[in-house]
């Protein structure tokens, strides 16, 4: 049992050494003791506590006392339990001092949590960024169409990283002016010799107002001419024209069918009431034989009359007359 009590008191020795080592960082503290820090244990175990990691904090404290930073370790404890990234902004801070550009703990910590990567603004700061635009097309007044690719020279604009417009603005803002430029020009000739007047133009209407970026230059890179987009708007007009005058034909065409229909209609129509009346003829002269108005003699004189004038026509070529029909019956 007392081997048992022994081996128990080994282990929570143990663990409690660790446990103190890992809530009291002993090593750490002493190096920044040496690196001209000062820090007390107690700010190191508060930092455990609130879990904030003391190798971060301590480590950018360093690099930034080394600097000649005026920072401290609560400022740096907020930043990290906001959610910033404290040795990006340290970087950030060291890189704009050396290059001589103005910038405060307080902004770089704002624009740290606004989403940007503040170490890199400043070296863009630094070193301009060449942006290349996809290409954009456009169309001159002759109705060539026109293939360009720029490059935009940009530097960031330290006060205007939080809430400014990135890239894509810049890029759409660029194209929208080349498709301006392209479209001013009378021809397409003029803009393929003269490239440097599309980015002139676009450069005079001030594209980086509201966003992080300033616009060093605009440079086309490449201009190619791409279809005939005039020819082709006027070809399809034609071939639009073209169905409008045929569909118009073809509605002439069916009213003219339909007006010859309806003449064939009214013909026969007539035909039938011709024909229904020389059906009344027989009738009315039965009617005359029965009422008395019409003698066997005459009857007889009015075929002769309607023999003859059959006759007269058969030998003039003319057709049959009208009475045709009954004499044959």
């Amino acid at each position: 049992m007392e081997g048992l009590a022994f081996i128990f008191i080994v282990f929570v020795c143990i663990v409690g050494f660790f446990l103190f080592m890992y809530f009291v960082p002993v090593g750490l503290w002493i190096t920044a003791i040496f690196a001209g820090v000062k820090i007390t244990i107690g700010e190191l175990i508060g930092m455990r506590i609130r879990k904030v990691p003391p190798g971060v904090i301590v480590n950018s404290l360093i690099t930034a006392t080394k600097a000649g930073l005026q920072v401290t370790t609560r400022e740096l404890e907020t930043h990290f339990l906001a959610g910033g990234d404290v040795p990006n902004v340290i970087r950030a801070l060291i890189s704009a001092e050396k290059a001589n550009i103005s910038l405060s703990f307080k902004q770089a910590t704002a624009i740290n949590l606004a989403g940007r990567d503040v170490f890199q603004a400043v070296q863009i700061s630094v070193n301009p960024k060449v942006i290349t635009t996809p290409k954009v097309a456009a169309v001159a007044a002759d109705g060539i169409q026109l293939i360009a690719i720029a490059r935009i020279t940009v530097r960031a604009s330290i006060a205007q990283l939080v809430g400014g417009a990135g890239e894509d603005t810049i890029l759409a803002r660029v194209g929208e002016g080349i498709v301006t430029s392209i479209g001013q020009a009378a021809s397409h000739r003029e803009v393929l010799a003269n490239p440097d007047k599309i980015s002139k133009l676009v450069l005079s209407r001030g594209l980086d107002a509201g966003t992080a970026f300033e616009i060093l230059s605009i440079d086309i890179a490449d201009v190619d001419v791409g279809a005939n987009i005039g020819a082709k708007l006027q070809t399809d007009q034609a071939a639009a024209d073209l169905k409008v005058a045929e569909a118009r034909a073809e509605e002439r065409r069916a009213m003219a069918v339909a007006l010859e229909q309806e003449m064939i209609a009214k013909a026969q129509e007539a035909r039938a009431n011709v024909i229904q009346a020389e059906a009344e003829i027989p009738k009315a002269i039965a009617a005359a034989f029965v009422n008395g108005n019409l003698g066997v003699m005459d009857y007889y004189k009015m075929q002769n009359v309607q023999a003859d004038t059959e006759m007269r026509q058969a030998i003039s070529g003319s057709g049959k007359g009208i009475g045709s029909g009954n004499s044959g019956k």
